[in-house]
């Protein structure tokens, strides 16, 4: 039960980074991306998704550069044990990736990042182009970093002021609207075996 603060109706947690960069990437940069979400602890997952050969062999050493000069070297390690680096043929099969991966973070650092973000429909948050790196969608962007992971962004969004807003549904129908839908009413009731929902537009419908 919920003591106290405000529910989350939302699995979040532990971090994940999908970066998907092309040969004009700067494997500085991607790695930086990487090891921002590898520091947060073992069980995080990174993955690069790449086009690019040589990006792979640029970014592999400037994650080894670059993690000796991390105060949270150890959890970054261990991290990256269980994470990927994916070379694919081509974007449409990068992008049906992702997708399915559903990433909490996707990061796209490529040439034309702004029609691939058009391709995107599953990911918590995304990060268009060499100068949005994750960290800031964490602390200044405004955007909320509480973000579906184990890629529950297929099914779920972020928090935002909408998850804590209280809705209620009015409806009101007119004769003509009832008769409209009553043949949809009357037969899914009939499908579920409920005659009593069934009558009560069938019997409004005698008057």
């Amino acid at each position: 039960a919920q003591q106290e603060g405000v529910a989350i109706d939302m699995p979040a947690g532990p971090s994940e980074v999908a970066v998907f960069a092309d040969e004009n990437a700067d494997p500085a940069f991607v790695a930086a991306d990487l090891l921002s979400q590898a520091e947060h602890g073992a069980d995080s997952q990174v993955v690069l998704v790449t086009t690019s050969q040589s990006l792979v062999e640029a970014t592999t050493q400037a994650i080894q550069l670059q993690l000796t000069q991390l105060d949270r070297q150890s959890f970054a390690q261990q991290s990256l044990v269980n994470s990927k680096i994916i070379l694919v043929e081509n974007e449409d099969e990068a992008l049906e990736l992702l997708n399915q991966y559903a990433p909490e973070h996707l990061i796209l650092n490529c040439a034309n990042a702004d029609h691939l973000a058009e391709k995107v429909i599953n990911a918590g948050s995304v990060f268009i182009g060499p100068w949005s790196p994750e960290s800031v969608g964490d602390y200044a962007s405004g955007t909320n970093h509480t973000l579906p992971t184990n890629g529950f962004a297929r099914a779920y969004s972020g928090v935002s002021v909408d998850s804590f807003v209280k809705k209620i549904t009015f409806q009101r129908l007119s004769y003509d609207g009832l008769q409209a839908i009553a043949p949809a009413v009357i037969t899914m009731a009939a499908a579920e075996g409920l005659g009593a929902h069934a009558a009560a537009v069938k019997v409004r419908l005698k008057q």
